[in-house]
């Protein structure tokens, strides 16, 4: 599998598959490539490149000051500059809509279109509060079958899941070993998260707005703890233009193969060919 050296010496991973327009996949905060496995096989052909961000997945663990944002958004532009890209559509998860927010502002001729999963300018405390239990903490669960209960009775706000599911999110989340299931991330990444709180929560806002402009997408779940519904139709409002799908059962964050969120990402790509 491919990986590419950042400037500071990173190695960081990747896949590259498929031919047409590029569509960047950048994943949840604790999350890494196969965020997207689910939403791959409903995908028209084109070339969807999927990293791992420094720290997660496959990539060089690099230490808790470079797990932010702004690094982040270096990274793809990065990749985009290895695969030798003018542009692409981003689709962003959550973290991954932050940082593709974060280059509309600063690299806007790099993006095609954004399409921002359960994710907008504004963060709401109780989905922050519940991400600052979890981070950089190995579960209790000693096997991928415990963990998968765990994440069904935890993920109160989901209904109506794909038989197998929570076991596929346990295998995804979770390594097995010797001593029992160990996180896919750096730890580390908790440091991060917790320093960037203390420093409080950033005005987004110009970044949705620095996406005037821009084919532009939102999928939000139902009962997002993250996402507000007085958030997403403020960004309505904003961008009346603005492909917007509301995704039934689902908390933060839909999977991508619901039928909703497939609405929104096959309306994204129209406009973006």
């Amino acid at each position: 599998m491919p990986d590419f050296t950042a400037a500071d010496g990173a190695r960081l991973h990747y896949t590259d598959e498929g031919h047409g327009v590029p569509l960047l996949c950048l994943a949840g905060l604790t999350r890494d490539g196969r965020d997207f496995d689910y939403l791959a096989p409903h995908l028209p052909p084109l070339r969807l490149i999927r990293p791992d961000y420094r720290g997660r997945g496959q990539s060089d663990w690099t230490g808790a000051a470079t797990y932010t944002v702004a690094q982040e958004a270096a990274d793809a532009l990065a990749l985009l500059d290895h695969l030798r890209l003018n542009s692409a559509v981003v689709l962003g998860t959550s973290r991954g809509g932050i940082i593709g927010m974060y280059l509309a502002a600063t690299a806007p001729d790099r993006l095609r279109g954004l399409c921002l999963n359960d994710v907008g300018p504004v963060i709401e405390g109780s989905g922050l509060a519940r991400i600052a239990d979890y981070i950089g903490v190995n579960p209790a669960a000693r096997s991928h079958a415990a963990a998968a209960v765990a994440l069904e009775h935890a993920m109160s706000d989901f209904a109506n899941v794909p038989k197998g599911r929570w076991m596929a999110e346990a295998r995804k989340h979770f390594n097995a070993t010797d001593n029992g299931l160990e996180l896919t991330y750096d730890p580390a990444l908790r440091n991060a998260y917790l320093a960037a709180m203390t420093g409080g929560v950033t005005d987004m806002w110009p970044l949705f707005d620095a996406c005037n402009g821009l084919p532009l997408a939102l999928i939000r779940g139902a009962n997002s703890n993250l996402l507000s519904r007085d958030t997403a139709e403020e960004m309505q409002r904003r961008r009346p233009d603005m492909i917007f799908e509301e995704v039934p059962d689902r908390g933060h964050i839909p999977f991508l193969d619901e039928p909703a969120s497939l609405r929104a990402v096959h309306q994204l790509l129209g406009r973006c060919l």
